[in-house]
């Protein structure tokens, strides 16, 4: 009795790896479907600005910057959600010749070594940065340009925030690869086994 409780109990640490891994994704995928409305309305905001500076000679300074501020949010953010589709650059030439479990040990050993790190050194160092525009009420230099610009750059340490976080997902994922468990979530997609 005692090895079947123990063999169960390794398998529901097994799955729970794997359910950790899903929910994130999940997660991820909300983050991603956000990000498509805000680059849809970075289109429109840079057709509404062309529109009006070339058919009416007339252009906002605050949506020019609306545009930069946009375009920040979908790279900033963004960087979360290509590493979660493993859509990031890499060296490929010797990593696409790699076992997939060589793979998940550099990718585990990488995400370590690097991302998270550097992840974290960001988020440290632009602490004060938002703290500083947040307490002077820091607005546009340019005339007619946009207020709080302390939100913005409060993107920066919370997308790097959820990129330290991705990169622990990212872990688990290469976890699941090396211990042969993304087999199990083939098996069970919407993890719903105990």
């Amino acid at each position: 009795m005692a090895r079947f409780d123990s063999g169960q109990n390794l398998l529901k640490r097994k799955l729970m790896l794997i359910k950790i891994e899903q929910k994130f994704n999940k997660f991820m995928d909300f983050i991603g479907n956000i990000l498509i409305i805000v680059l849809l309305l970075m289109i429109l905001n840079v057709f509404y600005d062309v529109v009006m500076r070339y058919a009416f000679h007339n252009s906002s300074i605050a949506m020019q910057e609306m545009e930069w501020h946009l375009f920040a949010i979908v790279i900033l953010f963004g960087t979360s959600y290509s590493l979660k589709e493993n859509a990031h650059v890499r060296v490929d030439f010797l990593y696409e010749t790699f076992s997939e479990k060589t793979k998940a040990i550099v990718n585990i050993v990488g995400t370590l070594l690097f991302l998270l790190p550097f992840t974290t050194l960001i988020i440290y160092g632009s602490y004060d940065f938002v703290m500083d525009s947040y307490s002077t009420n820091e607005i546009s230099g340019d005339p007619g340009g946009l207020k709080y610009l302390w939100l913005i750059k409060m993107a920066i340490p919370l997308s790097f925030i959820l990129l330290f976080l991705e990169g622990l997902n990212y872990i688990i994922k290469n976890i699941n690869i090396y211990k042969g468990l993304e087999k199990a979530k083939k098996i069970d997609p919407q993890g719903v086994l105990p």
